[in-house]
Formats: C-alpha cells, structure tokens, sequence
C-alpha cells in the first residue's frame, strides 16, 4: 500500500475513520471483482481518494454501500463498504499507477529485476496491468490513455532534465495525469461545474506526489546510483518545501470552489493531512494526535467544525454547512485562478527562506535509510504483512518496498494522551 496520504486513525475519529476504511476496502473489492486476486496488491492510500471524491460530490443513494464478507486484514470482520463506478475509476487508475511504478523498478535493475528474465516477467505483469486499467477505464469514461502517455513521457523528460532545468517541467506529466483522475470525478457525480477546480486540485496533488516521492527517496537514491530529481536538477531543500507549500495553498483555494454534497473526509485528506504528509516529508512534524491547523508556512487556516468549512468558526454566510452546496467561506487570499495568476506558471521562481539550509537534513532521522526491497522481495514481504493482518493492526511496520516505517490502518489506541481532531470529531 503505497501513497503519500497516510492519516493517523487517531486523528480521523470513529466517523471519518469508518468511511475511510469503506473507501479503502472499496477499492481493493473492486480490483478483485474486476480484475482477480492478485491485482488487490496494487491497493493504495491515494488512488482512494478518487473515489472519496466521487461520493462526496453525488447526491446521497442507499446503493453507495454493500456489505462485505470476512477480511483477514479486517480481523475476519464484515464490513461496510464503498461501491459503484468512484470504486472503479480509482482501481482502474492504480492499475496503471502500479504498473509505471513495476516499469520504475525495472529500469533501475532494483533486486531480482536486474536479472533478464524476471525483468521481462515484472514488464508482462506491467502490460497486463495497464490493459486492466484502461478496460475498467473505459467502463466508466475515463480514457486511461492520459496515465500511459504521461508515464513514456516522464522517462524521455527525465533524460533530458538537468542543472537549470525547472523541477516543474519533471513533475509536469504526473501533473496531468492526476488532473484528468480528479476531474473525471465530477463528471462520473454529475457535477460538470466541478471538473476545473478538481482538475486544478489534482494537478497540484501530482506535484506533491512526486515532490515529496523525490525528497524521501533522495539519500537512499544517491547510495543507490539512481536518478532523482532533486538532486538532478540542484533542487534545494528550500526550494522544494517552497514549492510543497505553494501547492497545498493552491490545493485549499481550488477546494474552496468545489461543491460538495458531504465533503469531510474529502477535506480532511486534502487539507489537513495532506500538510501533515508534507511536514513528515521534511521531517517537521510528526503525528502527535493533537487538534491541527491546515495550512503552509503562509497559507490560511482552514478549520472543520460539524461539517462546515470557513474562517476558524465553520459558520456564517457561505460557510459549508445547511444543505452542503458550498465548499468554503470565501474567506481566502483569492481564488485559485487569482493566486496562479492563470497563466500556467505555477511556483516558479527562486528561493522561499525559512525552511533551512540547502544541504543536508533531507532524512528525519540520524540513521541512514536501509537500501529498498525490488519489486518481488517486497510482494513477499506485502503478501506476509497481510496474511498476519500486521497492515491492519500493528502500531508500526516496516514498508514492504520502501522500508519505511508505517502506522497500521485500524490499531486501537492505548495511550492516555490520544487526542483526537477536534475539529472533525
């Protein structure tokens, strides 16, 4: 399970973290319903936020749920759990997710795919996955060909980036992709006026992605001999939180003119503990499960009271509440045409002081990152995380891949300074 949005369960609360988890269930269903078994391996934190966005923008139906059988991963527990075509476009996208990320590691020879014929294994399973994405692509109008053509131009971009060559031209095609996902949810909710504010959202969602994707992997990348951007273009670290905070303002303005039917959970993933995924990135933060303000180093508070969006108070005329047509006060620095300028040149620019110096520091921690699993050393390690339910209940574990350190997705909680979101409860 892969993905920069990982929230705390301590912090999303009983309701939030109830309809996260049929979200979460949703998807890896609907990879196993379309698609077999073993494509629920490419279940990921982020590809279900495609789906959170098509049930928060649709009218309420009592077909949104079905309930689902005994999950070892859930404790051999039923489960109710998301359905319907938000489900399916967001399997069809991680299926081609996945399959760039396979691509990824064959190109860098990682593990067992230096060798030529699991390579050529690893390259099949890629191609399968990406027809299964674009079939599932298609049962829902969705035309994966945007994913396939952003992941072949990615590569030639990266052979020809370097020193002085801007980060964003290299995040660009991760960029589109996540745009059109996110856009294509307002057409599948029946909400059309919502496509150019998600796909506004959803292009600054990719920057993050692959930004923070670059400044986690950037040490263990240099040991490893293998291209990352930052380093490759002479990126500072100032720069790049600059940039980090600069698309999470525009994440918040582009939200704030999306109309929502029952945005929460959309809300708290995209604003708050999208800036909390930013904040672990740099190592300038850490989950201490304590009530929480969205917002960058510059950026506006955003703050979540009983469902309604606004100033600090939740409330007043504009704020999201009443019958949920409104996503925001209006009580921002613009929208997020304003503060882009509409002109599609999005964080350029130099410097952005305050975040540290330009070297160093790029690992939270003292100790040096352990070397990452290949591709089918992690499946195992995946596949045995599952089958001990130690994805779903363990206080921490390492990353099948990336040897990350990761909170379980349903743990109880057992200390006494456990506070959660008060914003959101």
């Amino acid at each position: 399970m892969f993905g920069i949005v990982r929230p705390c369960s301590h912090r999303l609360g009983d309701r939030l973290k109830a309809e996260w988890m049929a979200h979460l269930c949703g998807l890896c269903l609907a990879l196993r319903g379309d698609h077999g078994q073993f494509a629920r391996v490419v279940t990921n934190y982020d590809g279900l936020i495609i789906s959170v966005l098509t049930e928060a923008q649709a009218e309420r139906s009592g077909d949104r749920r079905r309930t689902a059988g005994p999950c070892p991963l859930r404790g051999l527990r039923t489960a109710s759990v998301a359905r319907g075509e938000g489900a399916r476009l967001a399997a069809a996208v991680s299926l081609v997710l996945a399959s760039a990320k396979v691509r990824d590691h064959v190109v860098d020879g990682d593990g067992l795919l230096a060798r030529r014929p699991v390579a050529a294994a690893a390259r099949r399973v890629a191609a399968r996955w990406d027809r299964a994405g674009a079939g599932t692509g298609a049962d829902v109008g969705f035309d994966t060909a945007v994913l396939l053509d952003a992941v072949e131009r990615q590569e030639g971009i990266e052979a020809l980036a370097g020193p002085g060559t801007s980060l964003l031209t290299v995040t660009e095609p991760t960029e589109t992709a996540t745009a059109a996902a996110f856009a294509h949810t307002a057409v599948l909710a029946g909400r059309p006026g919502n496509a150019e504010p998600l796909a506004e959202a959803g292009r600054l969602f990719g920057r993050l992605a692959h930004l923070l994707d670059a400044v986690e992997d950037r040490q263990a990348d240099a040991e490893a001999g293998a291209w990352n951007p930052l380093t490759a273009l002479g990126t500072s670290r100032a720069e790049a939180r600059r940039l980090a905070d600069d698309a999470l303002h525009g994440i918040r303005l582009a939200l704030a003119e999306v109309r929502f039917t029952e945005g929460g959970l959309a809300h708290f993933l995209l604003v708050h503990e999208l800036t909390r995924s930013v904040d672990r990135a740099f190592g300038t933060g850490s989950c201490g499960h304590a009530p929480h303000r969205a917002g960058g180093a510059a950026g506006p508070e955003v703050t979540v009271r009983n469902g309604s969006w606004g100033s600090g108070q939740g409330s007043g005329p504009g704020a999201y509440g009443g019958d949920g047509s409104s996503y925001g006060s209006g009580n921002h620095s613009g929208n997020y045409r304003d503060y882009y300028g509409g002109s599609g040149d999005h964080g350029g620019g130099q410097g952005g002081g305050g975040y540290g110096g330009d070297s160093g520091g790029w690992s939270a921690g003292g100790q040096p990152p352990k070397p990452r699993r290949g591709f089918w050393a992690g499946c195992a390690v995946a596949i045995g995380l599952c089958c001990t339910c130690r994805l779903c209940c363990a206080k921490e574990y390492e990353g099948p891949w990336s040897r990350k350190k990761r909170e379980g997705v349903c743990r109880d909680c057992d200390c006494d300074c456990c506070e959660c979101c008060s914003c959101c409860d």
